[in-house]
């Protein structure tokens, strides 16, 4: 059975921490669906002490923030979005239109059409996530999105240029320099000066995540993607300074971002423990990777790999970095995750930064049911049909009639029998008279 020598914050504490941030949420949002720019404008100047006169960047900003950057700089955006973007068309092949004959006279099919337009959402605040515009601008516009904006939060008071400059290679069509709660009311509600989008999606903090979550319905999500979580998956094959460099590397995301190790070590697990302690005491974000690593970090033991595929899935992490002697067992027999890196040559920060898989990926459990963001986020599969016949529509049209009888739909079964007797020559009574045919 498997032991913890280190939980996290119990469920109660998330709860109620869970709760806060819900009421704000909804007040704010409230605020913004009816006073618009006005909300928007009080809002950035009392969260990011922010404000102008229109929050929408220029041409000449955007091309001062690209030329802000030195050519290593852009090359290195260049090369990340180069394998965002390869990958994203390489799924976008993967899906394709459909349409077939499924009885003589009778075709079904369906096309996979692209959302008008697509909100990305680029967090700001304490990191510029630059990698963020990639995942989320990239994939729509390879989706075949018409309209694709972005908002990100100012970084120490003003734009960060490195983001900018994503957002535009990645082909941004409109930039807002725009962060938290008001970025993501704004582009789903809409305002006097932002028009609304159809779909929301991006990473963020918890207030974020819970803007989109209370938003949804209004206009489609992604996911429900909260604080960053990583799950060390590690046998005796690694070190503690492996394991521990790479809890750490997420858990400097924010201070409620899980990291956890499972392993069948107790020997590792030790060690790695001692090594987070030793690297906190000289990695430069250690005050926020400390604070995560003791509200949420958590050290579980197990048995042997099968009850490690068992805790990882009922964990469901949204990062799952596998070190063993066999990864692929892994990869096999788990089945709740946002993405797995496989192996101790990769980890998650290659999947986070540059190596062509998407970073914006479900957290709390959500990979119970969904994986990440990708070009099939922004596509709505929709579906038609066609009858050719006229003895299609009355074959089809008589088992219609009969069911919509067994139902007690009348106009339903009446679109049927018309057909019946319009198309197959056939006296039907009127539905709502007679029994169906």
């Amino acid at each position: 059975m498997a032991v913890w020598l280190k939980r996290g914050a119990s469920a109660g504490q998330k709860a109620e921490t869970d709760r806060k941030v819900r009421d704000t949420v909804e007040t704010i949002l409230a605020d913004i669906a009816t006073r618009g720019d006005e909300a928007v404008r009080e809002l950035s100047i009392k969260f990011d002490g922010w404000d102008r006169k229109d929050y929408r960047l220029t041409k000449a900003e955007i091309q001062g923030c690209i030329d802000a950057l030195s050519k290593q700089d852009l090359k290195d955006i260049e090369f990340a979005q180069a394998q965002v973007r390869n990958f994203a068309q390489v799924q976008r092949a993967s899906i394709t239109d459909v349409e077939v004959e499924t009885l003589p006279g009778v075709v079904l099919g369906h096309k996979n059409i692209p959302v008008n337009s697509a909100g990305c959402y680029v967090p700001g605040g304490k990191y510029p996530l630059l990698a963020s515009a990639h995942m989320s601008v990239i994939t729509a516009k390879v989706a075949g999105v018409p309209r694709v904006i972005t908002c990100a939060p100012p970084f120490q008071g003003k734009f960060a240029s490195a983001i900018v400059a994503a957002q535009a290679l990645a082909g941004a069509d409109e930039i807002y320099a725009l962060g938290g709660i008001q970025a993501v009311g704004a582009m789903a509600l809409g305002t006097q000066s932002i028009q609304g989008v159809d779909i929301l999606v991006g990473p963020g903090n918890a207030y974020v995540a819970e803007a989109k979550r209370q938003l949804f319905g209004k206009v489609g999500i992604d996911l429900f993607a909260g604080p960053t979580e990583t799950l060390v998956i590690a046998d005796e094959t690694v070190d503690g300074e492996l394991c521990a460099t790479d809890l750490l590397g997420q858990a400097e995301h924010g201070p409620d971002s899980p990291a956890i190790l499972l392993t069948t070590s107790d020997k590792l697990a030790r060690e790695t423990m001692a090594e987070v302690e030793r690297l906190l005491k000289i990695l430069p974000t250690a005050g926020i990777a400390r604070e995560s690593w003791r509200a949420f970090g958590e050290v579980i033991v197990a048995e042997n790999d099968a009850e490690m595929v068992k805790v990882a899935d009922e964990i469901a992490s949204e990062h799952v970095q596998v070190m063993t002697r066999d990864p692929d067992y892994f990869l096999k027999h788990m089945t709740n995750y946002g993405a797995l890196f496989l192996g101790a040559r990769t980890n998650v920060s290659y999947g986070d930064k540059v190596i062509g898989t998407n970073h914006t990926l479900p957290t709390r459990k959500a990979a119970r049911y969904t994986g990440g963001l990708w070009v099939g986020k922004f596509l709505k599969t929709c579906t038609y049909q066609r009858v050719l016949t006229d003895e299609a529509s009355t074959m089809v049209g008589e088992y219609c009639s009969r069911l919509c009888a067994l139902e007690g739909f009348a106009g339903h079964g009446e679109q049927a029998n018309i057909r019946v007797r319009r198309y197959g020559g056939r006296n039907v009574p009127y539905a709502g008279k007679a029994e169906a045919v």
